[in-house]
């Protein structure tokens, strides 16, 4: 029996089907965006298919690495990786303009030590990603879908989690950030049950914001207004 996808009104099979954490917009390139992606996708973007990454290979070099889901329009990546030029980046993001911008700031900064890739981040973990490879993984700023019937298509959830804990090193760091409460609360409920980590400020407790983490304009802003950011950070045992 094949049931109907909720989005698209597509007929899925249910075996295949995953409900995505993201909903795709359909934003609009600049002229900027669109060169960016043109000229400077070949030497920074990566693709999917089933072979795994060879990290050295990838950055012609021996560095610790790691992968940020959901960088947006890609300031905040390419400010830490302008700041640590000693470590790999690897970024993930779906929507095409983030990507275009990125690029930009990568070439306008002279970057060399970030990589981008196109496309669904639980598709990159399961085919490109080894396992325990990684000094660590962000996860800032997800979409919260705050109301309590979209709670399913947050993309932490137990499994996820489990996954991200068979990417990373012994001591690799899985840091996530939210300006929702209540999704900090359901966040620090799913890590509590995961036992492949620590909490590296103590139980149940959230981690003040880490210098390497940039402090964005909506953040500075929500600071002004009296709205919190929760950091969680959590290392692999």
């Amino acid at each position: 029996m094949t049931d109907i996808h909720p989005e698209t009104s597509q007929k899925i099979d249910p075996k295949n089907f995953r409900i995505k954490s993201f909903a795709l917009r359909q934003g609009r390139l600049s002229k900027a965006q669109q060169n960016a992606l043109e000229t400077l996708w070949p030497q920074f973007g990566l693709e999917v298919d089933n072979e795994l990454l060879d990290f050295t290979q990838v950055f012609q070099r021996d560095a610790p690495t790691i992968v940020e889901i959901g960088f947006g329009m890609g300031k905040s990546l390419a400010e830490m990786a302008e700041a640590t030029p000693e470590i790999n980046y690897i970024g993930i993001e779906v929507h095409r303009p983030g990507v275009g911008a990125l690029l930009r700031l990568i070439a306008e900064k002279g970057l060399t030590n970030i990589r981008i890739f196109n496309h669904d981040a639980i598709d990159v973990l399961e085919q490109k990603i080894p396992k325990n490879s990684l000094a660590g993984l962000y996860l800032f700023f997800p979409d919260p879908w705050h109301k309590k019937r979209h709670h399913k298509r947050r993309i932490v959830q137990p499994s996820f989690v489990k996954s991200i804990a068979q990417h990373l090193k012994i001591g690799g760091h899985f840091h996530m950030a939210t300006d929702w409460e209540d999704y900090a609360e359901y966040m620090m409920e799913v890590m509590n049950t995961a036992t492949e980590y620590r909490n590296i400020a103590g139980e149940k407790a959230y981690t003040p914001r880490p210098d390497y983490r940039p402090l964005t304009k909506f953040e500075q802003r929500g600071q002004r207004l009296g709205h919190g950011v929760w950091d969680l950070v959590f290392e692999r045992i």
